[in-house]
């Protein structure tokens, strides 16, 4: 089976909105996912790739500057699924490819990502692609 990278245009958010729901357990209105591509869409600083097979999206990536006054520039990768369906065929790494090729092209010089703390096959995958780190980090958040 065949798939293709490429950036990803806005008819793709029903695939991105289905990943999001199976493959991370995010329970997010599809009407919402949908404004904020179309958001991204225009951001000069955000990029999403699509994995395609066919017409179907089987995997997403979605990356942004990463900019601050104590390191040199990075990108941060916000998200990155694959259908379960897809996994262990290179999707997955040919996403992170996609991510680093920008980074190369606009000088940043790392990537970063953080993934959660019971996710450890996503964390030997990471390795397996070449990243690293050991930092513990809690997670807070406020809403508003």
């Amino acid at each position: 089976m065949d798939f293709v990278i490429r950036e990803y245009n806005l008819s793709d958010y029903i695939g991105i909105w289905m990943l999001n729901k199976e493959e991370m357990g995010y329970e997010y209105p599809i009407e919402d996912t949908q404004a904020n591509l179309m958001k991204i869409a225009s951001s000069s600083t955000d990029r999403i790739y699509v994995a395609v097979s066919g017409d179907e999206v089987i995997g997403y990536i979605h990356a942004c500057d990463y900019d601050l006054i104590y390191a040199h520039h990075m990108k941060n990768i916000m998200g990155i699924a694959v259908s379960k369906e897809w996994k262990h065929k290179g999707i997955g790494r040919a996403l992170l490819s996609a991510v680093e090729q920008w980074a190369k092209e606009t000088g940043a010089k790392g990537i970063r990502l953080v993934s959660g703390a019971s996710r450890t096959g996503a964390h030997m995958f990471y390795r397996r692609c070449g990243y690293e780190g050991d930092k513990m980090q809690l997670n807070l958040k406020k809403e508003l």
